[in-house]
């Protein structure tokens, strides 16, 4: 892959002046990987393809944005965000994986997991409406992604059954989430004003250009009342009339089938729809509704209280896995790893190039997370690789980076590489030293780790056993099962609930 920078461009909007290449790199051609079959949707600025993977012969999604729409910069700023918060997201399990970008001198294409259900918006017509049971295990789900989106300091901003995909055919194929080419990465705090949505589904705050992540909670909303009703709570005959509903009109829970629908969902809807943003639930606290959780299940506690027994895992990794994981964190793709830079750049608050111990702790409270002092500094040793007392940029990576990385197997060689300086196909413990005077890491106990990993007692580590190393204690990551390993990024609100290996 050619990693060329991208022409310097203008500001300007004029289209005369638009840059040539929406990617920071020039990348190699789609159809030289892929066969493009039927189209499968029309989106406002994309058209979606069915297409073939030609080594593997597996069917994806390919979205392709034609570059005569894209008029000025801003719109290929938009687009390259929509990638990079696809890529920041893409581990959560309810939402439409990304499998990568392409450009050529015609379009931005987007291949992504394909999902052969068809939108939730299909269904509901089909079904005309859905029973309380369905509908809060649909709206747990949306909400959930809702949840994961503001953690990573993502806000959607279109959400619409028309945006959740079913992954298959069956009655219950998982619901995914797609389409984030509105979305945008925001700072607790921080207000917006452009208006932006569908209009059904846009919170009031939005019409009043004073918005922030709350404003998903309400669309989320609106979508539980369609799950239930078959209808939007405000509704006219023009867009104008559907904003003057939404801004002064009152929900309608007498009309057929809200008679016979139970005061708990109508309490969570009425809540979902708070006008005052400030006393809307959030997305987690509309996760512990009554009407969500199971009477027999207590809602889930606060990610705090497993913090620390689940961060002892990354504390405990050897020496050598902690390098590694520093190496592939900085080796990943602008892509990739776009969503956690904006996150450090969140909680480093003076731009300084290193979180210390009191951004740390405020950046933590900021996102909802209540820890000890005592937690914390446990959680910053953790993170503090080289022990400088603070955390730069690689260690943060390193440290919130979503462990299926390991299991790549061009990653692991990469990693492995590194390490592996003379090309002799094994790292020595010369080799270690040497990295961990790079590292600024102690070069103690480093014979002990070796005979930890070496299996066949031959002094050195080779491939194989480098990587048994690195795929030991990742909670079966990956292919197998659901993650359980939780390190800085769990802190920060960076979860997964389980996801599968997208190849």
């Amino acid at each position: 892959m050619d990693n060329s920078s991208a022409p310097t461009t203008s500001s300007s909007h004029a289209t005369s002046s638009k840059p040539k290449w929406v990617l920071p790199y020039r990348t190699d051609n789609l159809r030289d990987h892929y066969s493009i079959g039927k189209k499968l949707g029309q989106g406002q600025f994309g058209t979606t393809y069915l297409c073939t993977h030609k080594p593997s012969g597996l069917n994806y999604a390919c979205k392709s944005i034609p570059k005569r729409k894209l008029l000025c910069k801003e719109d290929y700023e938009d687009v390259w965000r929509e990638i990079q918060i696809m890529h920041h997201l893409s581990e959560h399990p309810h939402v439409v994986r990304i499998r990568g970008a392409f450009e050529d001198a015609y379009c931005v294409h987007l291949v992504m997991e394909l999902c052969e259900g068809g939108e939730l918006f299909d269904r509901i017509v089909k079904k005309g409406h859905y029973s309380e049971r369905e509908a809060a295990k649909l709206i747990k789900t949306i909400v959930g992604v809702v949840e994961a989106c503001h953690s990573l300091g993502v806000m959607h901003r279109d959400l619409k059954p028309e945006n959740f995909l079913f992954h298959s055919v069956e009655e219950d194929a998982a619901l995914k989430a797609t389409d984030f080419g509105l979305s945008v990465f925001y700072k607790p705090g921080e207000s917006f004003s452009d208006v932006v949505g569908s209009p059904y589904y846009v919170a009031p705050e939005v019409l009043r250009k004073h918005y922030g992540p709350e404003a998903d909670v309400w669309s989320a909303g609106i979508i539980l009342y369609i799950l239930l009703s078959g209808v939007p709570p405000f509704w006219a005959e023009t867009e104008m009339g559907i904003f003057r509903q939404i801004l002064q009109g009152k929900i309608d829970f007498e009309s057929e089938p809200w008679p016979s629908i139970s005061e708990s969902a109508k309490d969570l809807i009425r809540k979902m729809l708070e006008r005052n943003p400030t006393k809307r639930l959030s997305a987690h606290e509309v996760l512990c509704h009554p009407w969500i959780v199971d009477d027999t299940i207590a809602p889930d506690k606060p990610l705090d209280s497993a913090v620390l027994s689940r961060l002892k895992q990354f504390s405990a990794m050897n020496k050598l896995k902690k390098m590694a994981l520093r190496v592939i964190a900085e080796r990943l793709s602008e892509e990739e790893i776009g969503g956690l830079k904006e996150l450090f750049k969140m909680i480093d608050t003076d731009n300084s190039g290193t979180i210390t111990f009191d951004e740390l702790k405020e950046g933590l409270k900021r996102v909802g997370s209540e820890l000890m002092e005592s937690e914390i500094k446990d959680l910053m040793e953790a993170a503090d690789i080289d022990n400088s007392g603070t955390i730069d940029y690689g260690e943060f990576l390193a440290a919130t980076v979503h462990l299926n990385k390991l299991e790549r197997e061009e990653n692991l060689v990469s990693a492995f590489s590194f390490f592996d300086k003379d090309g002799s196909g094994y790292i020595t413990i010369d080799e270690l030293q040497q990295a961990c005077k790079e590292f600024g890491l102690s070069e103690l106990h480093l014979d002990e780790m070796i005979k930890e990993i070496d299996q066949d007692n031959d002094g050195q580590i080779d491939y194989g056993e480098f990587a048994a190393m690195m795929r030991k204690g990742n909670g079966g990551i990956g292919r197998r099962t659901m993650r359980t390993t939780v390190n800085l990024g769990d802190a920060l609100g960076l979860t997964t609930n389980g996801s599968k290996e997208f190849d």
